[in-house]
């Protein structure tokens, strides 16, 4: 093993607790500046303690970088890599990343304690097409005058709410009466990008149907009119 030094020294293994570091923002090659790092090699396997010297000839011999990986460990530890193509391919998983992530919205839907059944029916289809998309639904319902001594009754109507749309939904906040207003929060479950997927594949499959039907369908043997044949 290359490098030396007496007295104690902290053991480290790549599962030892480290203050976070971003690896965009680490020291590589000459900007590492100790007598002497904890070397792992391109592959993760680990070559030891050795002179930054020797470290920074290893990784000119290998055409690589010296990356300072765990500058709080004792001594710091540094790994061999490409360091551009590393920087390349994070900035690539980090926008497919952001592509595919989406926010969940907060909708909301609004009902009256004495609502009729065709208005509950359509308030349900809005919170249902919310949740199947994806988004979480604050359910609201509006007292009036005399109605704000019946609290009860508007949270069995939430309670009644939360049921019928259960196979899409889950309460995340309980009935809660704020003034004027109770409010019910229902979260989806499932997340918004899995939402996105599905109504994706759901798009592409209603096209493919629809190409397949706007196809002429392939006439049959019996169907294929002879050529005549003149005789001479």
């Amino acid at each position: 093993m290359l490098g030396g030094g007496g007295g104690p020294r902290l053991r480290w293994s790549p599962t030892t607790p480290q203050k976070e570091l971003h690896i965009s923002e680490a020291r590589i090659n000459d900007r590492i500046r100790v007598p002497e790092v904890r070397l792992v090699g391109p592959n993760g396997e680990q070559v030891g303690i050795v002179r930054v010297e020797d470290a920074l000839r290893l990784a000119q011999e290998a055409d690589l970088d010296l990356v300072e990986v765990a500058p709080q460990a004792k001594p710091p530890v540094c790994k061999l890599m490409d360091f551009g193509k590393y920087k390349y391919e994070a900035a690539m998983k980090a926008r497919e990343a952001r592509k595919n992530q989406a926010n969940t919205v907060l909708k909301t839907v609004r009902l009256r304690l004495k609502i009729d059944p065709h208005d509950y029916s359509t308030k349900k289809g809005m919170a249902e097409r919310f949740l199947d998309g994806g988004d979480k639904v604050k359910v609201m319902i509006m007292f009036r005058g005399r109605e704000q001594s019946r609290p009860e009754m508007g949270y069995r109507l939430l309670q009644r709410f939360a049921t019928d749309v259960a196979d899409l939904g889950t309460v995340e906040s309980s009935p809660q009466q704020d003034g004027r207003n109770m409010v019910m929060v229902i979260g989806p479950l499932k997340r918004k990008a899995e939402a996105k997927a599905d109504a994706r594949r759901k798009r592409d499959d209603a096209d493919n149907h629809a190409k397949a039907d706007a196809a002429p369908d392939e006439p049959t043997p019996d169907e294929v009119t002879p050529d005549e044949v003149t005789e001479g």
